[in-house]
């Protein structure tokens, strides 16, 4: 825990007052603090009798925070210095009823109601624990029977259909549930299981594997004997299978059960098994090795290699540079470096190609690019170069084209991957040489090969000279003369991909003499065309990436609506470069690409000094783009972006997350189009862009969900518990990098969101955000200081934001008393509604309150909250009222109950009465006579 200032002030002083220190912290709700102080006071103390109390007040502590484990801890420690330290076998007792532990939480009550017969709060635990554990032998006995029944009616062949589909889903919820998932293992539960699997039968071989992914999750013990007992051949056997659905539940199952041996997913505590050490070390290397034999498996399906190409992107890259072990890495780089790259050097169209998807080359990529990314020093990069440098060296052989092509389509694989080796690799000796003599062979696999290559190599502006001097004059004559549109779509690509490379459209220019529209129409007709395969689609899209930079080509591509329905459909391939191109097309049409705003001054000097001063398109002004998010909005790019969202995130890329949350941002921008984005998903698929993926990224996504929240109704736009994991993004906009926009639509957003229960409210403080929002209070600037307000005058519901003004030591009731005085009628409007709450909740606020102020308002919304804080003080006590009758409140009053009563302010005028018949009741002010 990091200790805050407050304490570092006192860490010196006696533990006596650090424990006093932490009782405050502890009264006040304060159990972060408070457990710190006793922390501190620990580390300090050297009486033993101190030191049980402090262990027994931290357990206290994590209770309330629901660290059920650590409370547990802390009290057994101050059990173990005084054994009939009753507080502390009691919030021993509440903890283990928590984590499960029945049977020791009911003893632990036992013990209490023996020192103290007569406690009724012992007693009635006892009792809620006996039924409990009554309640839990009878569902344990009752679990036994319906597993055995399940297992007979799948292993029946002659029972009906409904009745096994039923029994194979309830087997699937029994396995999630750690009481039954037990029951399944200790009845010889993984026999029968292997059973179904070997029946063959998909929908019991489904059944079967859902269920042990069920039981493994969150217990190494369990998950390392399932392991044993199928054998990690027969699982990766199964993942292998040509079925979508099979392959991906039993990798499914192999994530959970490497998730155990990691300690990662969810924690659960099983009791004995806390005790065991289980060495797992070496099952992870086997499940290493089998994955790595996979990839170059003729056996194994395109599907199957894509998963084990996904396990080992998941779980072999450190998730934590900060943790130096990269043992996992350095593993595979010298066990199966050569295997992956073998994936990537496969040839399709090429005869004895290994099974395929249209995604397994670029995930091995991906995987080339993450092992090099996670390396430490320059040996070990040195070692990975020399890997991939001997084993491209031997397939280049000037006798053998067709092995040289594999060469050529190794490096391509690789230059998609680590760039900083990929640009190594062009450096070889002959390679460059070989992709720029390969586009001018007879042989269209050759053409088709080396064109790839030279568009992945244009990227490194360190080898673009040598290819735009060589190759771009080879592209057009290959894009002229070809007939193969596979070829000829790659070689436009390649003209817009060099002219982007060298910071210039020279390709373009020469190729079309500067008409990027026409090229852009061309592209968009292959895109069109459902004839030709998705994988050279796909190019289209990616030169579309690059055309659309030009205003008059996205104005004309947002209006081809046939396009654009093409675009999104191949979206849904879960295509890594499909996605990332798709996202580059729609950031280009909606600009909300980052600008650098142009300095007036340097402008005129640039003029003067006779130098090109680039100038705003007229297509690119704010009416054009928003006509094109209309249009985009029409079409339907939000369920496109929505599944885009969905996909792998070993294809969805953290660039290219931040793209499509760049994409939301400029659709939300208009307040009128925030429905249409919420109804068609933009709200669901938000929230994980806002969660992970890149800093600028994450900030985007939230700006976008900020300004969905501002306006929306939270239960529309947010269904269900997916409104709590909106909280999180919107707290973070509150803090002084983001700008004024973003802080003041992320608070218009918790506004919303405090308003609607008292569980987001609860959700909001959770959350750390009142400390940024009481900040926000007093920004100089109006419209910030008024939102911050108006949400606090929602939070001040919550008993828990009551009790920190009631908290001795703080001046938030003052600060918002201050906000009443404020010029801004909105600003007072808030801080008299959070003060009318405060002060009808907490009485003892009112003491503290020596005036009231706004009683004679202007604003009737204003005046009216101000005689209510009128109201609740002089109903607060006597003594109060009778300091405040001596005021000219008195006097307001009276003239406010006097006036003529008026539907449009009759609300006002009651509560004016009331004050003064309360003053009344205390024998204050005597009733006035009337003639």
């Amino acid at each position: 825990m990091q200790v805050p200032a407050a304490l570092q002030a006192v860490q010196m002083e006696d533990p006596i007052q650090l424990k006093e220190e932490g009782n405050k912290y502890f009264q006040a709700s304060d159990y972060e603090r408070a457990a710190q102080s006793y922390t501190q006071a620990m580390k300090l103390n050297k009486d033993r009798a101190l030191q049980a109390v402090l262990y027994r007040n931290r357990a206290a502590c994590f209770l309330k925070r629901e660290e059920y484990a650590k409370a547990a801890s802390d009290a057994s420690r101050a059990i173990d210095i005084n054994s009939s330290d009753i507080k502390a076998l009691y919030r021993r007792s509440q903890a283990l009823e928590k984590l499960g532990k029945l049977d020791q939480a009911f003893k632990d009550a036992q013990k209490c109601a023996t020192m103290e017969p007569h406690n009724k709060n012992f007693q009635e635990t006892l009792r809620r624990l006996g039924a409990d554990i009554q309640e839990k032998l009878r569902i344990q006995f009752s679990t036994d029977m319906r597993v055995q029944k399940m297992f007979e009616i799948l292993l029946d062949e002659n029972s009906e259909k409904e009745k096994r589909e039923k029994a194979a889903n309830n087997l699937i919820v029994l396995g999630r549930e750690e009481a039954g998932a037990e029951r399944i293992f200790q009845n010889n539960g993984v026999s029968l299981l292997l059973q179904l699997i070997e029946t063959k039968n998909a929908e019991l071989v489904l059944a079967a594997v859902r269920t042990l992914s069920g039981m493994c999750t969150g217990h190494k013990a369990r998950a390392t004997a399932i392991l044993h007992y199928l054998g990690i051949d027969n699982i990766c056997m199964w993942m292998s299978v040509d079925s979508e659905e099979i392959s991906l539940a039993v990798c499914n199952l192999l994530q959970t059960i490497t998730d155990c041996f990691l300690g990662q997913g969810k924690e659960e505590h099983h009791g004995k098994e806390e005790a065991l050490v289980l060495d797992t070390k070496k099952d992870l290397k086997m499940i290493t090795m089998r994955l790595l034999d996979m990839l170059v498996s003729k056996n194994v399906s395109g599907q199957g290699r894509d998963r084990a190409l996904n396990l080992l992107n998941k779980n072999i890259p450190r998730q934590d540079l900060k943790d130096h072990d990269n043992s996992r890495t350095t593993f595979v780089i010298d066990n199966g470096l050569k295997k992956i790259l073998k994936v990537v050097g496969q040839i399709p169209e090429m005869p004895g190609c290994l099974p395929l998807t249209e995604n397994t080359q670029l995930t091995a990529s991906i995987l080339l690019s993450k092992l090099y990314d996670d390396l430490r020093c320059d040996p070990e990069r040195d070692n990975y170069r020399m890997i991939c440098e001997e084993y491209i060296k031997s397939k280049i052989d000037p006798q053998n084209m067709d092995k040289t092509l594999h060469a050529i389509q190794m490096v391509s694989g690789v230059l998609q991957g680590p760039f900083e080796l990929g640009n190594k690799l062009l450096g070889m000796k002959g390679v460059m040489e070989m992709m720029v003599a390969l586009c001018g062979s007879e042989r269209e696999i050759d053409q088709l090969v080396a064109v790839e290559a030279l568009i992945h190599a244009s990227t490194k502006l360190s080898r673009a000279t040598f290819i735009i001097s060589n190759g771009i004059t080879l592209l057009k004559e290959i894009y002229k003369k070809t007939k193969n549109e596979k070829i000829k779509i790659r070689a436009l690509v390649g003209l817009c991909k060099l002219g982007s490379a060298g910071g210039t459209d020279y390709g373009l220019r020469q190729f079309a003499e500067g008409s990027t529209e026409k090229l852009a129409k061309q592209c968009r007709k292959w895109l069109c065309n459902t004839s030709i395969d998705a994988r050279t689609r796909k190019w289209a899209v990616e030169g579309l990436a690059y055309l659309t930079l030009d205003a008059d080509v996205k104005d004309d591509f947002v209006e081809d609506e046939q396009a654009l329905q093409a675009m999104f459909e191949l979206a849904k391939t879960s295509d890594k470069t499909i996605l990332y191109s798709v996202a580059s097309a729609l950031v280009n049409c909606t600009n909300s690409y980052d600008t650098k705003e142009l300095v007036p001054e340097l402008v005129q000097l640039a003029k003067f000094s006779k130098q090109h001063v680039p100038e705003e398109h007229p297509k690119d002004k704010k009416d054009f783009v928003v006509k094109r998010v209309k249009r985009l909005l029409k079409a339907g790019v939000v369920s496109a972006l929505a599944c885009m969202v969905k996909a792998d995130s070993a294809i969805l890329t953290d660039q290219s997350k931040e793209l499509i949350a760049r994409v939301f941002l400029a659709l939300c921008e208009e307040p009128r189009d925030r429905g249409t984005i919420v109804a068609q998903g933009g709200g669901k698929a938000l929230i994980p862009l806002a969660v992970e993926g890149t800093d600028v990224g994450k900030i985007k996504a939230s700006h976008a969900l900020a300004k969905i929240a501002a306006i929306s109704n939270p239960d529309i736009a947010f269904p269900g518990e997916r409104v709590y994991e909106v909280v999180r993004p919107l707290i973070s906009l509150l803090n002084t990098e983001r700008d004024g926009l973003q802080n003041y639509e992320a608070l218009l957003g918790l506004t919303n969101f405090s308003g609607r229960s008292d569980k987001l409210r609860m959700k909001i403080v959770k959350e750390g955000a009142l400390p940024d929002i009481e900040n926000y209070m007093f920004e100089n600037h109006d419209q910030l200081r008024q939102a911050a307000t108006e949400c606090m005058c929602n939070l001040v519901v919550s008993k828990e934001v009551q009790e920190r003004f009631v908290a001795d030591g703080n001046d938030r009731l003052k600060l918002v008393v201050l906000l009443c005085g404020e010029d801004d009628e909105k600003v007072q409007k808030a801080a008299a509604g959070a003060l009318a709450m405060l002060t009808a909740a907490q009485k003892k606020l009112c003491s503290k309150m020596t005036e009231v102020r706004l009683c004679l308002h202007d604003n009737m919304e204003v005046q009216h909250r101000g005689l209510v804080i009128a109201f609740n003080l002089i109903s607060a006590n006597k003594e109060l009222a009778k300091k405040l009758v001596e005021t000219e409140l008195l006097e307001i009053l009276t003239f406010v109950s006097k006036q003529e009563d008026d539907p449009k302010k009759q609300h006002i005028i009651n509560v004016a009465r009331d004050c003064l018949t309360k003053c009344m009741d205390y024998g204050l002010i005597k009733p006035l006579s009337r003639a």
